[in-house]
């Protein structure tokens, strides 16, 4: 079976953003960076590509400038096992970033990442429907996935 790796065009601070994304995520390295030489196309020394890992997927990036940038249409999922991580991964990726709602999130590249622990699709699958829909108008009023809450939601629903 074929490798699928996302790429990922930054405005030219690739560099800077691998450096962040594997101080967010654990097990994560960079594991290459390439930059132009005197026979160009750009300033010899600057990045161009780079290859990193966070948490053993493999990324490859691009320095491509302006032309392109990242939209909610493309989003990571950050599946979750307890509110600690939630909170990590949340309070990370917002530095700099913007909060949206029901768990997703910008960061400060501009990249969108879905933050969401396992416990929510728990309740969301449960087979009560009444309990499954308290689940789902607690999840669309919050902004980072608080599990406490959604629990709450679904007990007092």
């Amino acid at each position: 079976m074929p490798t699928i790796t996302p790429s990922l065009w930054f405005d030219n601070n690739l560099e800077e953003a691998a450096q962040f994304y594997v101080s967010v995520f654990p097990n994560s390295s960079i594991e290459k960076v390439n930059r132009y030489t005197d026979a160009g196309p750009g300033t010899p020394g600057e990045v161009v590509s780079a290859i990193f890992v966070l948490d053993g997927n493999r990324f490859i990036g691009i320095n491509g400038g302006p032309q392109f940038r990242f939209t909610e249409a493309v989003s990571f999922v950050v599946m979750c096992r307890d509110q600690q991580e939630v909170d990590h991964y949340w309070n990370r990726l917002t530095e700099g970033g913007e909060e949206s709602q029901c768990g997703w999130l910008k960061d400060r590249y501009g990249l969108s990442w879905q933050i969401l622990p396992e416990r929510l699709h728990e309740l969301l699958d449960d087979p009560d429907p009444a309990r499954a829909a308290a689940a789902t108008a607690a999840m669309l009023g919050m902004r980072k996935i608080v599990i406490a809450d959604l629990e709450a939601a679904v007990r007092d629903g």
